[in-house]
């Protein structure tokens, strides 16, 4: 069974490190556990991860955020990966730093990377895992916040919380949706 697991964020120097960018440093996680490298290929940077004889397909695009829909599509075709099969992973401000959630269907909550996606495969019915990055900025600094570096007590945190996606992750993967919802949703 292969499942594509899509982290959003923007490529680039300037990004990384940045709240928007949980996406791809969650990916990183899983890759580095699995003591496996991303190779850059079409519309992104790709590795392969396996899990309980299953196939990870990890994607970070290289299509910047607002874009991401083109790459999900990509290789949701050229893996011939199914829609149950596919999980997002994305920044949430609507959600505490550190908080999870979990849904097979929603809306793109004004996340501009899930609208995109949303338009390039036609509905929201597609799994997603919503990292929070909390909303602690003032008026007109959302953009500011979102793609500005962690601070230093965030930072502290960040280790286990990347860990615990990580686990969310390999969870869709063996035992789906439902079972991992009930799971991570509550804590």
């Amino acid at each position: 069974m292969k499942y594509l697991i899509a982290g959003l964020g923007n490529i680039g120097s300037e990004y990384e490190g940045t709240r928007h960018n949980i996406g791809f440093d969650i990916l990183d996680k899983l890759c580095e556990r699995a003591e496996q490298k991303f190779s850059t290929e079409s519309l992104g940077d790709i590795a392969e991860v396996k899990f309980k004889g299953r196939t990870l397909v990890l994607l970070k695009p290289s299509t910047y955020m607002n874009r991401s829909g083109k790459a999900v599509r990509y290789w949701m075709q050229k893996a011939k990966i199914p829609r149950e099969n596919l999980l997002v992973v994305v920044d949430d401000l609507n959600l505490d730093f550190g908080k999870i959630r979990i849904r097979g269907k929603s809306s793109d909550g004004g996340h501009n990377g899930l609208r995109d996606i949303d338009e390039v495969l036609g509905d929201n019915n597609y799994a997603r895992l919503r990292f929070g990055i909390g909303s602690n900025f003032s008026k007109g600094k959302q953009v500011d916040f979102v793609l500005g570096q962690w601070s230093a007590e965030e930072q502290q945190e960040l280790g286990p919380l990347l860990d615990k996606s990580v686990e969310a992750i390999k969870s869709f993967c063996a035992v789906g949706l439902q079972q991992t919802m009930n799971q991570f949703n509550r804590k």
